[in-house]
């Protein structure tokens, strides 16, 4: 009975998280800004309308444009059931995340507009400097290094998990890598990109980056509690700490929420030399929390 209600739960969070983790980032971030801000439930009614439309597409695209959307789902549901069910090594989710870029970047070039051109060379520019860092975190929730109880331990974990969640960030284009919110063409990098989407192709693009929303910020969680101490104990073992998932996942949409509403973007040439101080900070907390 309990493995079956655990199926149960990892299903409920698989359909419902990605819709749920959208509409409460949007509604933190409008009452941060003394807004009243659209219901939790918008994004899927957004999406929903979307799709019932038929794209409109110009005589430049081909079936890329096509099979680029359904390409980005794909591959984000592929990263989004392997965190969540681990039916397969975190190792592969570089790969489908190189797989969800070409598809974007694909879309955009297909539309031949200066504007994709732009944002895709801001996309390949972020995806050099976060993929190593990236690709370090899996290593860390691949391994079997733990936090321990200590004050030096909790503090070097918790240093690696705030690295490692602004990392996401960069992964997301969030602020300060980038601003969503602006509707400049000259400052965007995922919405510049899919400008000419539509309809159904758009509604698929924004499925997408939430899917790969919900799948990032359960990757952190399930790195802080699966390798801390902390959460080790006879009533924390087992399935019972995956039931964390889901408040701890919350917590950091509500964090994130805050962060977007007093958050800037930063200049481009900043990025590059952070992602790389990241880099070698996590490289070097990792360590530590392994001699810890």
């Amino acid at each position: 009975m309990e493995n079956f209600m655990y199926f149960v739960y990892l299903g409920i969070l698989f359909f419902c998280l990605p819709f749920l983790l959208t509409g409460i980032i949007r509604k933190v971030r409008a009452n941060a800004q003394g807004r009243r801000g659209p219901k939790i439930i918008q994004f899927f009614l957004e999406v929903n309308k979307s799709y019932l439309k038929v794209p409109v597409s110009h005589n430049n695209f081909s079936s890329i444009s096509n099979l680029a959307p359904r390409l980005v789902v794909y591959s984000s549901l592929m990263i989004w059931s392997i965190v969540l069910f681990e039916w397969a090594p975190f190792i592969l989710i570089p790969f489908f995340l190189a797989l969800y870029r070409f598809a974007y970047i694909g879309f955009a070039m297909e539309g031949a507009s200066s504007f994709g051109g732009m944002a895709s060379g801001r996309e390949i520019l972020l995806s050099v400097m976060v993929e190593p860092t990236f690709i370090l975190m899996i290593l860390a929730a691949q391994s079997h290094i733990e936090i321990s109880e200590t004050p030096q331990g909790i503090l070097v974990g918790f240093l690696f998990l705030v690295l490692s969640f602004i990392t996401i960030l960069a992964e997301l284009a969030k602020p300060p890598f980038d601003d969503p919110r602006t509707h400049l063409e000259l400052t965007m990098v995922h919405e510049a990109m899919i400008l000419e989407a539509s309809g159904r192709q758009l509604a698929l693009f924004e499925l997408a980056n939430s899917i790969k929303l919900s799948a990032l910020l359960v990757f952190l969680v399930k790195l802080a509690l699966e390798h801390s101490k902390i959460f080790r104990s006879y009533y924390l073992d087992g399935m019972n700490r995956e039931f964390l998932i889901l408040p701890a996942v919350v917590l950091l949409a509500i964090v994130m929420g805050f962060w977007e509403a007093n958050s800037v973007r930063r200049k481009w040439t900043w990025i590059p030399e952070f992602m790389g101080l990241a880099f070698i900070a996590i490289l070097i907390l990792g360590t530590l929390v392994k001699l810890s």
